[in-house]
């Protein structure tokens, strides 16, 4: 495997063992407060932010599979192994988020009066300031390294953000004599969360389905068209991930041409795809005679 992917897998890896560190730090502080003042709404933040841990280490996992080189068996590599778990990371959010709604029921129908101290407003914006610098982080390095697992984990931070200034909204609302609100908002980060869920899966489905890659076709034809020998070019399909994009494509040539040059167009047209478009890996070039009326 090319050095460059290697130093791209080691720093996705250290990137997700950093955060890790921050977002247990994050989770001990709400739940324990949490428990100890009676505020559910807290309580059930740190636990969105313990999964925000958790997701954390599928992660490492994902990545570190990712990061094994083509075989036998994967004769494409393993890239897609980041994009499925990250399909792991969407499952364990909807399950909080269930759990998070039951939660918010049952203190709806049996509400306690939680314990609200200039602590908990301490914590909850120190957790919010470390968390919005996490997700800024995060996200960007996902943009950078194009990191399925880092974007769907900083989604996952942000609706942690959410969750946290919606918690202290509720401590706003309980001290002013409503504490009910506090089931409320729990039910609120439940649907945070379930919306998380649905953002990181419908990018992963779109990956796995081979739903047509994010590149310009009219890019691609016209940098095959540039190549000399080839008369048009039709039939273009596209897939894969961002940083990981497969082509194939159907050229036209004069009907006469010998085979050797028409090999070598084909590789000049695969070399010249890679060179212009980011993320292209691998070039079918399907060779076809130019038919008679369409000859130039």
């Amino acid at each position: 495997m090319p050095t460059k992917q290697n130093n791209r897998f080691r720093e996705i890896r250290r990137i997700l063992v950093y955060i890790l560190i921050l977002n247990w730090g994050v989770a001990a502080a709400k739940i324990v407060y949490g428990i100890i003042t009676h505020l559910n709404s807290m309580t059930a933040d740190g636990l969105h932010s313990l999964s925000d841990g958790v997701s954390n280490i599928i992660g490492i996992i994902g990545i570190t599979i990712a990061s094994y080189p083509a075989d036998k068996d994967h004769p494409y590599g393993h890239k897609k192994f980041e994009t499925l778990f990250s399909l792991a990371i969407s499952a364990l959010l909807l399950l909080i988020s269930g759990n998070l709604c039951v939660e918010g029921i049952r203190h709806l129908a049996a509400p306690e009066i939680p314990r609200i101290t200039l602590t908990s407003f301490i914590i909850m914006l120190l957790t919010t300031a470390v968390n919005i610098s996490v997700m800024t982080y995060e996200y960007r390095k996902g943009i950078r390294l194009k990191s399925d697992i880092l974007v769907a984990d900083s989604l996952h931070t942000k609706a942690d953000i959410a969750t946290s200034l919606s918690v202290i909204i509720a401590l706003i609302a309980i001290k002013a004599g409503y504490p009910t609100v506090d089931a409320f908002v729990t039910l609120l980060i439940s649907l945070f969360i379930a919306y998380s869920a649905l953002l990181i899966f419908r990018q992963g489905a779109k990956i796995l389905c081979d739903t047509a890659a994010v590149v310009d076709n009219d890019k691609i034809s016209k940098v095959v068209l540039s190549v000399t020998g080839v008369k048009s070019c039709h039939k273009i399909r596209t897939r894969g991930r961002e940083d990981d994009i497969y082509v194939d494509l159907h050229v036209q040539v004069h009907p006469h041409m010998h085979m050797n040059e028409a090999h070598r167009i084909s590789h000049q047209i695969e070399q010249a795809l890679k060179k212009e478009i980011n993320g292209i890996v691998d070039v079918v070039v399907h060779m076809e005679p130019l038919e008679r009326n369409n000859r130039i």
